[in-house]
């Protein structure tokens, strides 16, 4: 009793979804040395970013013999492991962030309109991947690209959107933004 072959192989994990346009960016790349009885044998690792530019965005590490195997299997990784980010407006976060992973700790602050990105580099490449346009970051601690970029992603998994939260703490979201809207009103009676 055979069975007939499913179509896209490995259970669909390999089909892309119509209107999805993946923007890939790759990080760094470093050879690294295998020590064995004859001498050494060389390899290349590769940090990827990919995103859509909409919200999504993932990282993935490879390690192959030749520079395109290994960027091909970090591409495969960061497409397996993409999150979602709320962003306010389409175009920056909706409120400051700290994230950290090792000796990495980065810190992800809401800027206005026409701020840009100022980050640097594995920063940036996860800013322009993810589609945000305004933000202000820094990397305290490591240079280390790979803790750079599990730091930011650590923080960007901290974010939360004024929907999420009103609807985790059962209220609506003009709650949760009443109290300064109520203050306004109040310094505004006060000074006509």
């Amino acid at each position: 009793m055979a069975r007939e072959p499913r179509e896209g192989g490995r259970g669909g994990r390999d089909r892309e979804r119509e209107g999805d346009e993946l923007v890939d960016k790759l990080v760094t790349i470093n050879r690294v040395a295998k020590v064995v009885k004859g001498g050494r044998r060389f390899a290349f690792a590769a940090l990827v970013v990919v995103g859509d530019q909409k919200g999504r965005v993932g990282y993935g590490a490879g390690k192959a013999r030749e520079v395109p195997e290994a960027i091909r299997k970090a591409t495969e990784r960061a497409k397996r492991g993409m999150i979602r980010v709320p962003m306010k407006e389409g175009r920056t976060l909706h409120h400051d962030v700290a994230g950290h992973f090792g000796a990495g700790k980065v810190v992800l602050r809401s800027a206005e309109a026409g701020t840009g990105i100022i980050a640097g580099g594995p920063m940036r490449a996860v800013f322009e991947s993810l589609g945000i346009n305004d933000v202000v970051a820094k990397s305290l601690g490591t240079r280390n690209p790979h803790n750079m970029v599990k730091a930011t992603f650590d923080a960007l998994a901290r974010c939360a959107s004024p929907r999420s939260v009103a609807n985790r703490r059962g209220k609506k979201v003009a709650e949760i933004f009443g109290k300064r809207d109520q203050a306004a009103s109040v310094g505004e009676a006060a000074d006509a």
